[in-house]
């Protein structure tokens, strides 16, 4: 394993684990509340907090998922690690999108 991928999958690991605690305790607070989505999205909409927090998040989750991704598709399959780099960084690129997708739909007006 590359050892700048290696630091870099354990640097977003790090990273994820408060915003996962985070997001565990809002979703605790949510159901104990018995908030609905609508009363959910009205405390997000137009929050830059919220934004910004879920964008690390998806970014964190998006570099973490591709190169652990990479490191499969090398170790399992027959693909060599150029190859398998590129699927992986298509494969976080979708994840990158479909979260900064979820983002805008919970965040924006």
């Amino acid at each position: 394993m590359n050892v700048r991928l290696y630091l870099w999958q354990r640097l977003t690991a790090a990273a994820m684990v408060p915003l996962i605690a985070v997001h565990l305790a809002v979703i605790f607070y949510a159901t104990r509340q018995d908030l609905t989505a609508a009363d959910i999205l009205a405390r997000t909409r137009g929050s830059i907090a919220w934004a910004l927090f879920y964008g690390i998040f998806v970014a964190a989750a998006a570099i973490h998922a591709g190169i652990g991704l990479r490191n499969i598709l090398v170790e399992w399959s027959r693909l060599r690690a150029r190859t398998a780099g590129i699927a992986a960084m298509a494969f976080a690129a979708v994840l990158a999108a479909l979260g900064a997708r979820a983002i805008a739909a919970v965040v924006l007006p």
